[in-house]
This record gives C-alpha cells, structure tokens and sequence, in this order.
C-alpha cells in the first residue's frame, strides 16, 4: 500500500499538509493531516465523521491590477504571476480547511473540493472555497 500522504492532487503543498518536506513556505503547520478528494482512504476505514469543513480566500480587486500590471511576464500563453497568487489563495484556503479539522481532531479531509467564484460589484474580487467532510481514520 502506497502512503496516500505524500501525494495529492495539489503537488508539493498536499506533501507539506502531510508533514512531509513540512517548511515556513507551508501555510499549514498543524499535525499530519491526510487531504484527499476521493471519498475515503484505501486501508484506512473512517472510524468517526467530525462534520464538514471549509476555508476561504478571497483576493481584492487591488491584486488583479497588481497582477494585470504583471502581464508582461507571460510565457508560453501562461502568466506566472496570476498563478502564484491564485496558488497562494488556494493554499491558503486549504490551510484555513485543515486547521479547522485539526481543531476537530480530525485526521484526515475526505471528499475534498475547489471552488473559484468572482464577487463583488463587477466581479471586483475573487474568492477561493475549499470544502471536505473531517474525519478520524
């Protein structure tokens, strides 16, 4: 059996939320928590369901000028800056998840999911929701 902790469906970040290659870089600096979308974990029966969990970011309209102003630095059709500050949004709304979890002693975030809507007048702002059902394993 493969250890689902030291992969995941966000990279190196789902690594550092499983205290593997955990660093100051990592939003998240809580105990070991296993992050999966999948519904549960292979070998690992559910022994308590500890309710859902969420996490939110949300970025201002002042970070996508920022990150319009950035444009120039587009490579191969993709704008590195926009992608490290939505990432950092995502990573943060996965820490604030993980953290309430953790606060429910939960060792594991099954089910998890992303999702990314604008908001505010004229779409003005961007926020991050990441959602899963907290569980002990």
């Amino acid at each position: 059996m493969s250890d689902q902790r030291s992969s995941g469906p966000w990279g190196d970040f789902a690594g550092a939320l499983s205290g593997r290659d955990r660093d100051d870089r990592s939003p998240y600096q809580g105990p070991p928590v296993i992050v999966t979308t999948t519904p549960g974990i292979e070998g690992r029966p559910v022994q308590a369901y500890l309710g859902v969990v969420t996490g939110e970011a949300i970025l201002g309209a002042n970070v996508f000028r920022d990150l319009f102003a950035g444009i120039r630095d587009f490579v191969g059709g993709r704008s590195g800056s926009y992608e490290r500050v939505l990432r950092a949004a995502r990573d943060a709304a996965l820490a604030d998840m993980i953290d309430e979890a953790s606060r429910r002693g939960a060792t594991a975030v099954v089910g998890v999911d992303l999702d990314y809507e604008t908001i505010g007048e004229k779409g003005s702002m961007l926020m991050v929701t990441a959602s899963g059902t907290a569980v002990r394993i």
